[in-house]
């Protein structure tokens, strides 16, 4: 029995791989799967797939000691009478497999998938809320956790392995849920993770650079992120932004319909800025031919790329423009992402999770346009990421802040001397920056220094609860800190004040 209620019955692989070869049996009834050798129940298909540490074919053995029935894979194992389904791509198959032995949710369930190098989380929070306002029962994935409607399960990875995928889509139709908000990484698509899953909507928030460690060059980066659209439903629709040229090329590419969100450049959903603060912002919303003003504490101009984002799928689900304006409206803030600490202090405070030199300098320009006095940015960056980041992030800084003050983030198994050494190596003035190895000392000594009207941001962490050095986590949320020492240092100048 399935989680939706369905009886399983069991999945052919001939069928559901017309293009595979079967080798020791004419075809195999899958009840369960496993890509995990450790895993296998007895009557498991096991998937051998490539991993970036192993090669799963090497686990074939195990994996039918313990009771495989089959083997999914790429090449012949010698692994005597055992059937093998030989694919081009296991870990397409193995998507496409979890997917089916699941009942084929989305087939049943409208899935909305959000990708883009920033915005991602934001902007499915946002779309979550405008369906929310609809009346609509939406179960939501990523970064904050995977909801079903009725549960939230917390997980490592923003976009899941195919079995956990489709357990979360599974779930998420037994609850009621009529739409389902995904954030799919880079990684989740270059593994070929989303296979199986036929999306209603695609939304692309930007294409920029990240993850080189990962993906190799810009090229590949950018080829994973447009494999979303081949997962697109017969019916489905995208929707782009207008005034990111990566985005804007594949239009060119597009088979199906697509929305265009913008700015600067006229799209077909499009905003005008018309107050901006630091505890909020005020724009008018253009749908077509209608309009109507959107007040959100969310600031910044990349905010209003996510609200409209959010907005043009709501349209397009012909969710009325007020219910829209709601919905975005009743988001009072993202955890990490533009988080404003505010415990009456005379400047402004803000943690964000910008860990990239793009991210970071969008951050901070969005900070300029609503702070009188000095911007002072506190940031790091983590062990055991994209190198190339760490010299960029300096750079952003440089060019957006007043004051820089270089700290730890999370080092992991990397040593933290040459982590700073990396983010140095991007000032073209090393000397005018502040070196704090300790984050709660680089914090307090930022709060410390602001005067009225300046504004601190503490970025590369957001909302995460702990620092990894090595094997040890030590527990440190930048919101809290923050908030605790401005309760028992800058209180009493706002009471002396206010006296």
């Amino acid at each position: 029995m399935r989680e939706d209620g369905r009886e399983n019955h069991g999945v052919s692989l001939g069928a559901l791989l017309p293009t595979s070869i079967m080798i020791g049996s004419g075809d195999v009834l899958a009840t369960s799967c496993t890509c995990e050798p450790r895993s296998v129940l007895p009557g498991d298909v096991f998937a051998a797939l490539v991993q970036p540490d192993r090669d799963g074919h090497d686990d074939a053995r195990e994996a039918v000691a313990r009771g495989a029935k089959a083997i999914l894979c790429e090449r012949f194992v010698p692994v005597p009478n055992i059937p093998q389904c030989v694919v081009a791509d296991s870990r397409h198959a193995y998507a496409r497999l979890c997917q089916a032995l699941a009942g084929d949710p989305s087939r049943r369930v409208k899935v909305i998938g959000v990708t883009g190098t920033h915005g991602k989380t934001t902007t499915s929070c946002l779309i979550a809320a405008v369906l929310e306002a609809a009346g609509v029962r939406a179960s939501i994935m990523g970064t904050f956790g995977y909801s079903d409607g009725l549960d939230v399960d917390s997980h490592s990875e923003t976009t899941p392995p195919p079995h956990v995928l489709a357990k979360w889509l599974a779930r998420s139709e037994a609850a009621g849920c009529t739409h389902a908000v995904m954030e799919v990484s880079s990684r989740a698509l270059a593994q070929r993770r989303l296979a199986g899953i036929e999306l209603d909507v695609a939304c692309i928030t930007n294409i920029r650079r990240n993850h080189l460690d990962f993906h190799g060059s810009p090229a590949n980066y950018r080829k994973a992120k447009a494999r979303i659209l081949r997962y697109l439903s017969s019916d489905g629709f995208a929707v782009l932004n207008a005034d990111d040229p990566a985005c804007v090329g594949l239009l060119a590419d597009m088979h199906g319909p697509a929305l265009t969100v913008g700015l600067k450049t006229r799209g077909e959903i499009t905003a005008t800025i018309v107050e901006q603060l630091r505890s909020e912002q005020t724009f008018l919303l253009q749908v077509g031919d209608e309009t109507a003003a959107v007040r959100t504490p969310l600031v910044g101009d990349h905010n209003v790329y996510n609200c409209l984002n959010a907005a043009a799928i709501g349209a397009a689900f012909g969710i009325e423009l007020t219910t829209i304006c709601r919905g975005i409206e009743s988001v009072q803030r993202i955890p990490g992402r533009m988080d404003r600490v505010e415990c009456g202090q005379s400047f402004g405070v803000f943690v964000d999770h910008a860990r990239t030199g793009d991210a970071l300098a969008c951050v901070l320009k969005s900070l300029r346009q609503v702070t009188d006095g000095k911007l002072i940015c506190v940031f790091g960056a983590s062990g055991d990421s994209d190198r190339p980041q760490r010299p960029a992030l300096a750079s952003a800084v440089e060019r957006g802040a007043d004051v820089a003050i270089v700290t730890s983030d999370s080092p992991r198994d990397e040593d933290p001397e040459q982590i700073f050494a990396d983010v140095v190596g991007g000032f073209s003035r090393p000397q005018r920056t502040h070196l704090m190895s300790d984050r709660a000392e680089a914090i307090a000594w930022a709060l410390g220094t602001a005067e009225p009207g300046d504004c601190v941001l503490i970025a590369g962490r957001g909302h995460e609860p702990h620092q990894q050095f090595g094997k040890h986590r030590v527990e440190f949320d930048d919101r809290q800190f923050a908030r605790g020492w401005l309760y028992e240092h800058a209180a009493p100048t706002i009471s002396a004040k206010a006296g």
